[in-house]
């Protein structure tokens, strides 16, 4: 049985999550935590579950998705793993992110990439890796199949989807990509997004705005 666990940290209120099978073996996805109050939160968290960090992934790599990367990876050892086209989306971070008003913000590299179709094992549960490219050239997304749960970063949205005019953004890419990816998933799929609630692939076939039935686009 996979667990899903939210936070929602920075001002930009993006989710970071922690996914646990039944014996505690973890993973953090995009740790958008920063302050001190923050990490002490996860930190908290994964204590007292008593839970085990093995994976550090990223869906990508935009700012707020990346800001507990140096910290988690330090803090339980873990190495980072993401999909090669978003290896310059990371390092850009450094530039801008005092821009953003972060300053200290300590830059991180990733150590393997994701691939397409892969499976990632967590302990004794299984993520298939879905590439759904547009939000950002490297955009993955980490679906269990058993529990009918999917971590989908910035990509779909409770009736809307991620924004396309960041650098490496591609509005068509991404409404294609939902459509062939995304929407192949059962309407009962439950999609956990970077912002915001959960929905599921069955609502936005139908309402979503952008890619739905009633889309205008």
């Amino acid at each position: 049985m996979l667990s899903i666990h939210k936070f929602t940290f920075n001002p930009f209120q993006e989710n970071t999550y922690v996914i646990h099978d039944e014996d505690g073996i973890a993973a953090i996805i995009d740790p958008g935590c920063f302050t001190h109050a923050e990490r002490t939160e996860l930190e908290n968290f994964i204590q007292e579950n008593r839970l085990e960090p093995k994976l550090l992934l990223n869906t990508h790599c935009h700012i707020d998705h990346v800001l507990g990367n140096a910290w988690v990876k330090r803090k339980w050892n873990l190495q980072l793993g993401l999909h090669k086209n978003e290896v310059p989306v990371l390092k850009s971070v450094e530039v801008y992110a005092p821009n953003y008003g972060f300053q200290g913000y300590e830059s991180s590299e990733g150590d393997y990439f994701i691939e397409e179709g892969q499976e990632i094992a967590i302990g004794k549960e299984k993520l298939k890796v879905l590439f759904v490219p547009g939000h950002a050239p490297g955009h993955v997304v980490f679906y269990h199949k058993e529990s009918g749960q999917c971590i989908g970063g910035d990509t779909l949205f409770r009736a809307s989807i991620g924004r396309t005019d960041l650098p490496g953004g591609n509005h068509h890419l991404l409404l294609t990509k939902i459509k062939s990816e995304l929407f192949s998933l059962p309407d009962e799929t439950v999609i956990y997004s970077g912002h915001g609630p959960e929905t599921t692939v069955g609502f936005e076939r139908i309402h979503n705005p952008f890619v739905g039935e009633r889309a205008s686009y």
